[in-house]
């Protein structure tokens, strides 16, 4: 499903690529480019949440544009567009979370809640979508 999904103008990074990467001490600036009632039920640890639809430049304006940034969402379809924003912006170090927040659940990887407690919950987009997400709690709005 991916293979058509993606537009392919911005790298990918696998679950466990990013994973080893984070457990290499690498640092990583994870962004979160779905909506907030999506974030708000789970994200990777340490992510910043920066939306989709009222997404603006600015509110990264303090990330070196040297960092490298991870990008992600339900499965990398708006991290994507999201991603070739900031490479077209010079930020020189973006990747884009292969499958995104639902294969990093799928790959038995941990997300944490708002309390930044662990927690199996992921908000699954929609019902559609939410066929994707195979391991995890499903919440729906």
């Amino acid at each position: 499903m991916l293979k058509h999904l993606y537009s392919w103008n911005v790298d990918v990074i696998h679950p466990k690529q990013l994973s080893d990467t984070i457990a290499k001490g690498i640092k990583v600036v994870l962004l979160d480019s779905r909506e907030p009632n999506e974030f708000n039920v789970s994200h990777l640890s340490s992510a910043i949440n920066i939306g989709y639809d009222n997404f603006r430049m600015e509110s990264i304006s303090k990330i070196s544009k040297e960092d490298l940034i991870v990008v992600y969402c339900s499965v990398g379809y708006r991290s994507e567009k999201i991603g070739k924003e900031l490479l077209d912006a010079g930020y020189k170090n973006v990747l884009n979370l292969y499958g995104g927040i639902f294969e990093w659940v799928n790959e038995g990887h941990g997300v944490v809640d708002n309390s930044n407690q662990s927690t199996t919950r992921v908000h699954a987009y929609s019902k559609s979508w939410g066929i994707w997400l195979k391991k995890g709690v499903k919440v729906y709005d």
